[in-house]
């Protein structure tokens, strides 16, 4: 009788159907590695999240199975969940100079101990159990990305991670284009590749293309403070921007936290040059004319705690926005950013100041490739099966699309959902089982896994709340004072109120003297009967808790 070949199983955990949270797991046998562990950040449904990381719950019921951990860059949705998984999870983690280096940052920020950091370089290769992984060098909006050719039992698989191909980057290295035809050539089962930029016409711009626009507003705005707002990972960007900085002899303040953070790790490991007695605190810019500052800041995205955003509103002691600033927003709007961000910008013209932003100006490009980008790399792997990740529904939909014009069979290709799970031979590629997957959210130090917390905020904000408080005799159950109410976010006359407080009386004293303190019946009555009331009267439901105190 034949032998049944095993299967791989490829299961995502996040990162498809969704922009963000990036993980994906591969299983043979008794073997499992994981590549990438990223968050997302709140949308406006959220009220009061801090993050949203995956839901690793398989993970941890199967941790010993686990070999490690790989990550492609050092992006927030692709390493920004990982200080949440070590707490639970001691496995090895592999990735590059700065990717290691920021996540070691964030594993110290939650006194995450214990994890064994490994660092690689571009074509090397790790054995994790029955996988072999080798890097492979791409350009993206962060040095040290990688994409990732995965050896499994049953084939090759080639994860691009996000990437875009960049012939003059800053670093001046080009994506290693010929490494991808040398895998593609010995035969590659199956691609997984990135499809943020697939709905994108031709090539992503060159990062230079950003740098010579920068450099022009540097000239044409030479007697005017410049702040320029971009993200933090950018480590190329920043490194522009410190260098024309130089050219210019302007000084340079870095602002908000996480702008720190980063140019100190990305100059600590070498990813960044800067000039000696360039950086000056944030604190110490009065006595620096306009025309000699630039300021470098967070909040490209409109995030509420920002520093562009405190400065907009006039809450940043350090900077007052006026007539002689011109503020550079060197990014484009993440999807559902965009209201957040406009109004930034409409506080800073409100204050005088002039705004160049990526509508008007080419001073962003995308670190993901677009469509022809996507070509070159699916013509040279040519591979037998593929999945699209990283991406909405649409962006998989179309990624298979384009790779249909290229002539992909329709059933060799796969768009996969949180909690799908593949099983790839080398021969086939189906659905296998689905598991438990989603998210969690971060609350402060708390994780919400059922996310009732949200559910009862969203509650809370759209019918409001009323406390009834009852203070009765413990020997009669009379009322020893009226009922009081604390009402938040609901709307009721004078009538109304004091028709509660009959309401709640004349339900107190159906039980007469009964033991009342812990008397759940009665509480559940009470709300039961306000409820039933205020919904007659406001069509809202609001979240009613009675309190029954017995002295």
């Amino acid at each position: 009788m034949k032998k049944k070949n095993k299967s791989l199983k490829i299961r995502f955990l996040g990162g498809v159907g969704e922009i963000g949270k990036n993980m994906t797991a591969f299983e043979y046998g008794s073997d499992i590695i994981i590549v990438d562990v990223g968050l997302t950040f709140p949308t406006v449904d959220m009220p009061g999240i801090d993050l949203v990381i995956p839901d690793t719950t398989y993970i941890l019921q199967n941790k010993e199975r686990v070999k490690g951990i790989v990550l492609t860059h050092g992006h927030e949705d692709h390493i920004g969940g990982l200080p949440y998984l070590l707490k639970e999870l001691k496995v090895p983690v592999y990735g590059t100079k700065l990717t290691l280096a920021l996540a070691e940052h964030k594993l110290k920020e939650q006194n995450v101990k214990g994890v064994k950091l490994n660092t690689v370089k571009p074509s090397s290769k790790v054995n994790l159990g029955c996988f072999n992984v080798e890097f492979i060098h791409v350009n993206h909006s962060i040095a040290g990305a990688c994409a990732l050719a995965i050896n499994t039992p049953v084939g090759t698989i080639l994860h691009s991670g996000d990437f875009k191909i960049d012939l003059t980057p800053i670093s001046g290295e080009i994506a290693d284009i010929t490494r991808f035809s040398e895998i593609g050539k010995k035969g590659v089962l199956l691609l997984m590749c990135e499809s943020t930029n697939v709905e994108r016409r031709g090539y992503s711009m060159s990062e230079q293309v950003v740098g010579e626009t920068l450099d022009k507003l540097f000239a044409a705005n030479h007697k005017k403070r410049l702040i320029i707002a971009t993200f933090a990972s950018n480590v190329y960007r920043v490194q522009q921007i410190i260098n024309l900085a130089a050219k210019y002899k302007r000084k340079v303040a870095l602002s908000g936290r996480s702008m720190i953070n980063v140019v100190e790790i990305a100059k600590k490991i070498g990813e960044m040059e800067i000039p000696d007695g360039l950086l000056v605190d944030i604190d110490k810019i009065k006595n620096i004319q306009d025309k000699d500052l630039v300021i470098v800041s967070t909040g490209s995205q409109g995030e509420q705690m920002s520093a562009l955003t405190r400065m907009a509103s006039d809450e940043f002691s350090q900077v007052k926005i006026g007539v002689n600033d011109t503020i550079i927003i060197s990014a484009s709007p993440i999807p559902g950013n965009e209201k957040s961000v406009y109004t930034v910008i409409n506080n800073l013209y409100r204050k005088g100041a002039e705004v160049v932003y990526d509508d008007l100006n080419s001073i962003h490009v995308s670190g993901h490739a677009c469509q022809e980008e996507l070509k070159i790399i699916h013509s040279l792997i040519k591979p037998k099966f593929f999945i699209p990740v990283h991406g909405e529904f649409r962006h998989l939909k179309k990624h298979c699309m384009l790779a249909k014009e290229l002539g992909m069979k329709e059933s060799n290709m796969l768009i996969c959902d949180l909690g799908d799970t593949v099983e790839l031979t080398q021969k086939s590629i189906k659905r296998g089982e689905r598991f438990n997957a989603g998210s969690k959210l971060v609350d402060g130090l708390a994780i919400d896994q059922t996310q009732t917390l949200v559910r009862d905020r969203i509650h809370l904000a759209e019918d409001g709340i009323i406390v009834a408080i009852c203070c009765v005799s413990a020997e009669t159950g009379e009322f020893i004072q009226d009922p009081e109410f604390v009402i938040r976010g609901v709307v009721l006359s004078d009538g109304q109120t004091a028709e509660l407080k009959s309401i709640v009386v004349s339900t107190v004293n159906e039980y007469g003297n009964k033991v009342i303190g812990d008397n759940l019946e009665l509480r559940q009555k009470i709300r039961k009967n306000l409820k039933n009331y205020i919904y007659k009267q406001t069509k809202n439901t609001p979240i009613i808790l009675p309190v029954v105190t017995e002295i």
